[in-house]
């Protein structure tokens, strides 16, 4: 199930290798061991994808993909997780890892305004920047770390229920 569940899914890897704006990458975007669906390679990616889409950055998807290059993690996954943090996620969730920074640093929180708006925004980020990447490198950690460990558990589980299945139809 977890091998067909994610291949219902990805777009193939021939369409994506023949992109324009991937060219850059080469050689390296021809590793297979991007493309397939295995444990390991789901695992990386669920962490790798995890952790970027905590951290508030411009262009998440090219440094998941940048990591998940050389770990050898499914290039889809990855970059697909990062959008966990779309626009309309991100607020609350920068928000909350915003407090969780502050919380770390003991410093007071600012309120969450009625209505959110760009200078307010700005302002947030120019006086409260500390407490906002420290709580989102704590929590990516966090999700990357749950991520790995439940996929890796999940699969495993999964494997082992197909298994005992198939001994219990043979008798």
């Amino acid at each position: 199930m977890p091998r067909r569940f994610f291949k219902r899914y990805m777009p193939h890897p021939d369409r994506i290798k023949g992109n324009k704006s991937l060219r850059f990458l080469g050689a390296l975007i021809h590793d297979s061991n991007l493309w397939h669906l295995n444990r390991h390679s789901v695992s990386r990616a669920m962490a790798i994808g995890l952790f970027w889409a905590m951290i508030p950055m411009p262009m998440q998807m090219l440094a998941s993909a940048l990591c998940a290059i050389p770990a050898r993690a499914n290039l889809p996954i990855a970059i697909g997780l990062v959008w966990l943090t779309n626009p309309l996620t991100m607020p609350p969730v920068f928000y909350c890892n915003y407090k969780v920074g502050a919380w770390l640093m003991d410093t007071p929180a600012m309120a969450m305004p009625e209505h959110l708006t760009l200078a307010w925004v700005a302002q947030m980020l120019n006086t409260h920047w500390q407490p906002l990447y420290l709580g989102s490198l704590v929590m990516a950690i966090v999700f990357a770390v749950l991520g790995y460990s439940l996929t890796l558990a999940y699969w495993r589980w999964w494997v082992g229920r197909s298994w005992r299945r198939r001994q219990h139809s043979r008798r």
